[in-house]
């Protein structure tokens, strides 16, 4: 195997016996065949002339969300995945003629090109050219996730599914690296686009998020833990347990749920319970009942909680049930059943933390926060979104926070907020100091009210806003996120701890000049920076 898809990679460079996130050989080979049968069913899809085919698309972003880091653990389902878009790429080939090579690949014949490293990531010979294959191919999948999420809303653009499409199949042919370049920026507009249509599916189905105070200890009752980013599986667990004297805790990524207004009406929803996927191991043995992982962010599971755990949608793990959704429900009776047998949760801590920050609510406080600005009260506005992580250097977001400034507010998203959402920093007139806008994909949040903030300051340039990017990234859906700031032309972003493992010296050079990207370095130096605007 080689890997190097997250920021955990081994010593930076990649994995090569087993992945540091716990997926195996296999199943990091299996998930290299599965990626190269979407790109020949992408090529078949462009010669048939449907690149926008809803049916193709919708199996394409499903399998790709598959491949994300610590998402699918599942050799049998990654196998099951790569069937179905080898069986979907041959009924649309049916009748074709000169086929370019990658789409006439046989199932049969997968396992020659693996082993000769034609199918992995280093069978591109030249440095710079498998970069920013790479850097699209995980832009592809970071955008795969967040329209999955749509779409089992039943929100599609055909339009994002046509670019998947070109954009992989363009992944088989040489393309000159300023044409792959240009693909890797269009890739960031088209997130933009993908997180819009989240936003709206979102927004349109459980309201638009509230600021909200979060309860984070426990109450005495048997209940059922929800962690990864389906808000769909949110409604219909607590649907489901309503009345059954079951509470719901949410873990991770799913805390967000909580700032929704469908979702306040559940007298069993009590409040958050633990922090990032990666304390998972622990916090779950802890918890002591059912757990659900939704779509993605489950590690290997750990005896002590595996007869409790289960997998839904794009998540899976070896020797988990897996819960699937027939006629568009799915069925939760046997992790309630098993809840009323289990002692209620152990108290992690107590207390609350706020949240609901999206573009719609900050915006709401525009008047206030510009005044605040005007007043110099506001010095400066951080944006440290992003993912969480095991390194120990990850502690640098904790410090940063606790350096900057009173008169600092930090604009957050996704799991990275874990690393200082519970501190004590204050507020500035009202305004906390950590504006939580919610999952990693409402990122798209920050990037509205930085526009708008932009246009309140009358400014031309949204790089003339009192605003600094100190991102922590992790995997493939953070790629998305990062190249959709860059679409908006954010420049002047600090990447860390690391940079990816992923990005050549020649790719580095070209952000760097076209970008200001650079990467992250001691905390008093990188506030000092960030206090400067540089």
């Amino acid at each position: 195997m080689f890997c190097y898809q997250c920021q955990e990679t081994l010593k930076n460079e990649g994995c090569t016996k087993q992945g540091m996130c716990g997926k195996t050989d296999e199943t990091a080979n299996l998930m290299d065949e599965l990626i190269h049968g979407l790109k020949s069913l992408a090529v078949v899809a462009e010669v048939a002339g449907k690149p926008d085919d809803k049916r193709c698309g919708r199996l394409i972003i499903k399998s790709l969300f598959t491949t994300i880091t610590n998402a699918n653990f599942d050799a049998g389902r990654i196998r099951h995945e790569l069937k179905e878009a080898l069986k979907l790429r041959d009924e649309m080939a049916a009748g074709l003629s000169d086929l370019p090579p990658v789409a006439r690949v046989k199932l049969a014949e997968l396992g020659t090109l693996r082993s000769s490293g034609a199918i992995g990531v280093m069978g591109t010979e030249d440095e710079d050219l498998r970069s920013l294959t790479e850097l699209l191919t995980y832009g592809i999948k970071g955008i795969a996730a967040y329209a999955e999420h749509a779409a089992v809303l039943g929100y599609e653009d055909p339009a994002i599914y046509a670019f998947t499409v070109k954009a992989l199949a363009a992944t088989t042919r040489n393309l000159p690296l300023g044409d792959l370049l240009n693909l890797v920026l269009e890739c960031g507009q088209v997130a933009v686009t993908t997180m819009a249509l989240l936003d709206k599916a979102n927004t349109e189905t459980y309201g638009t998020p509230e600021i909200s105070k979060v309860n984070i200890g426990v109450r005495k009752n048997p209940a059922i833990l929800i962690s990864g980013h389906d808000l769909k599986d949110m409604q219909q667990l607590l649907d489901q347990t309503a009345g059954t004297g079951v509470d719901v805790y949410t873990h991770g990524e799913m805390l967000p749920a909580n700032y929704y207004p469908a979702f306040k009406k559940y007298s069993n929803l009590v409040g958050n319970y633990g922090g990032s996927w990666w304390h998972q191991a622990e916090e779950f043995e802890k918890f002591g009942g059912p757990i659900l992982m939704t779509t993605n962010c489950i590690i290997p599971v750990k005896e002590a909680y595996a007869s409790r755990i289960f997998t839904t949608g794009q998540a899976g793990y070896p020797g988990v049930k897996h819960i699937e959704e027939v006629d568009g429900r799915k069925d939760f009776s046997e992790l309630i059943a098993l809840a009323k047998n289990c002692q209620p949760p152990v108290e992690l801590e107590s207390g609350e933390i706020v949240g609901g920050f999206a573009h719609a609510q900050v915006l709401s406080l525009a008047d206030k926060i510009i005044e605040a600005v005007k007043a110099g009260a506001i010095k400066r506005f951080v944006v440290m979104a992003g993912c969480d992580g095991r390194h120990k250097s990850r502690s640098y977001f904790t410090e940063v926070a606790e350096a900057l400034p009173e008169g600092t507010v930090i604009l957050t998203a996704g799991c990275a907020k874990y690393r200082y959402n519970k501190l004590n920093l204050g507020d500035i007139g009202g305004i906390p100091r950590v504006l939580d806008a919610g999952q990693c994909n409402d990122c798209y949040s920050l990037a509205v009210i930085a526009l708008k903030l932009k246009e309140a300051f009358g400014l031309d340039d949204i790089n003339q806003l009192p605003l600094s990017f100190d991102i922590g990234w992790y995997e493939q859906k953070a790629v998305a996120v990062l190249l959709a700031l860059l679409s908006l032309n954010v420049k002047g972003i600090r990447l860390g701890p690391t940079l990816p493992a992923f990005l050549s010296p020649g790719v580095v050079k070209v952000l760097v000049e076209n970008f200001d990207i650079k990467p992250t370095t001691d905390v008093a130096s990188d506030v000092t920076a960030i206090m400067a605007g540089n």
